[in-house]
C-alpha cells in the first residue's frame, strides 16, 4: 500500500510502538495497516451421487472451484452460501470450513469450504460460468491442475489433510 485509502496522500514509513515500521499518512495523521482482499472458494459436493462440481470461467480452458469475494460486513459462511446460489443457482444443505491460504497474485486470503448440496436439480449456472461438470472424486482430482490454488484445496480435502 503506497497511498492512504482515506485521502490518497503518499504514505511514509513510521515507527509504531510494539508494531515496528508501519505505513503512516502524514495528512490524516494515522497509521495505515496493510489491507488485503478476502474470498471464499467451495468444493461443491452433490450428496445424492457423491460427485464434485468443477467449473470453467473467464474463457479459461481449465477447471476450477466456484469462488468469490467476501463483501464488507459479510461472514465467510454467508459469502460461501451466497456465491454458491449466485453462480450455480443451488442451495447449500450444509457447509464445512477446510482451510485458508494467501494468494499473492491478487493479494487475497482465500478461505476454502466444502459445500454440500442435496442434488443437482437446482443447477442453473449464471453468466460467470462458461461451463461446469460433475466429477467423481477421482475424476475431479484428475481434471484440476494440482498447482493452482483450487487444485491445492481440492487435493488437500480429498487426501483428508486438516
Amino acid at each position: 500500500m503506497k497511498y492512504c485509502h482515506e485521502c490518497g496522500t503518499a504514505l511514509i514509513d513510521k515507527e509504531l510502538e510494539h508494531e515496528g515500521i508501519v505505513p503512516y499518512c502524514p495528512n490524516c495523521q494515522d497509521y495505515r495497516f496493510p489491507m488485503y482482499n478476502v474470498a471464499v472458494s467451495m468444493i461443491i459436493i452433490n450428496e445424492e451421487n457423491q460427485k464434485i462440481l468443477l467449473v470453467k470461467q473467464y474463457g479459461k480452458d481449465y477447471f476450477r472451484l466456484v469462488a468469490g469475494y467476501v463483501n464488507r460486513t459479510e461472514t465467510l459462511e454467508h459469502a460461501a452460501v451466497r456465491e454458491l446460489k449466485e453462480e450455480t443457482g443451488m442451495t447449500a444443505e450444509r457447509i464445512e470450513f477446510n482451510r485458508t491460504r494467501f494468494f499473492e497474485p491478487s493479494n487475497t486470503l482465500m478461505c476454502n469450504f466444502t459445500v454440500f448440496v442435496k442434488d443437482d436439480h437446482e443447477l442453473n449456472p449464471n453468466y460467470e460460468i462458461d461451463s461446469c461438470e460433475w466429477f467423481s472424486f477421482d475424476d475431479a482430482r484428475n481434471n484440476i491442475d494440482p498447482k493452482i490454488l483450487a487444485g491445492i484445496f481440492l487435493n488437500a480435502y480429498l487426501d483428508g489433510v486438516q
